[in-house]
C-alpha cells in the first residue's frame, strides 16, 4: 500500500460508509447526518493514515479535526455539553501531545496549552485577560470560514 494512497482510501471508505448510511435512514444515527460526522471521518482518516503508514507528521491535523468534530456535535445534541472558548485550545494540546509521542517535539505546548484549557474551564472567576481572549474567540467563532481561508492560502503560498 502506498502511503499517498491510504489516505484517500480510508477517507473514501469513510464517506462512502457515511452516504450509505445517510441513505438508509436508519432513525438510531439521525444525529450523526450533520457537518460535525463529516470532520470526524476526515479526521479519523487522518489517523489511519498516521498509524498505518508510520507518518506521523498528520496525527497533530487528524486529532485536532476529530475533537472539533466532536465537540460541534456535542454542541449540537448534548445540553450538558460544554461551550467554553477552553476547550479549543484543549483539543490543540491533546493533538500536540498525542503528536509528541511518536515525532518527539511540540510536547512543552502541548503540555502549556492543556494547563491553560484546564485553567480556565474550572475556574470560576476568571482574571481580566481572560476576557480578551473570550472576545477573540467569539470572533474566531463568527469568522471561521475567514481563518479557513486564510490557513488554506497559507498552505498554498507555504509551498512555493
Amino acid at each position: 500500500m502506498k502511503n499517498t494512497d491510504s489516505f484517500a482510501g480510508f477517507l473514501l471508505i469513510g464517506l462512502g460508509l457515511y452516504f450509505l448510511l445517510r441513505q438508509f435512514n436508519i432513525p438510531f444515527l439521525n444525529p450523526f447526518y450533520s457537518w460535525p460526522t463529516i470532520l470526524m471521518i476526515i479526521g479519523v482518516a487522518f489517523l489511519l493514515h498516521s498509524y498505518i503508514a508510520h507518518d506521523f507528521a498528520n496525527i497533530f491535523t487528524g486529532v485536532l479535526l476529530l475533537g472539533l468534530g466532536v465537540h460541534f456535535h456535542g454542541q449540537a445534541h448534548y445540553s450538558f455539553w460544554i461551550d467554553h472558548w477552553g476547550v479549543y485550545p484543549f483539543i490543540i494540546g491533546i493533538a500536540l501531545l498525542l503528536r509528541s509521542f511518536k515525532t518527539k517535539s511540540g510536547l512543552l505546548p502541548g503540555l502549556i496549552l492543556m494547563a491553560i484549557a484546564i485553567f480556565a474551564l474550572v475556574t470560576t472567576s476568571n482574571p481580566i485577560w481572560f476576557r480578551v481572549i473570550n472576545i477573540l474567540f467569539d470572533w474566531i467563532e463568527s469568522f471561521w470560514p475567514i481563518v479557513l481561508i486564510g490557513f488554506g492560502a497559507y498552505l498554498i503560498y507555504k509551498k512555493r
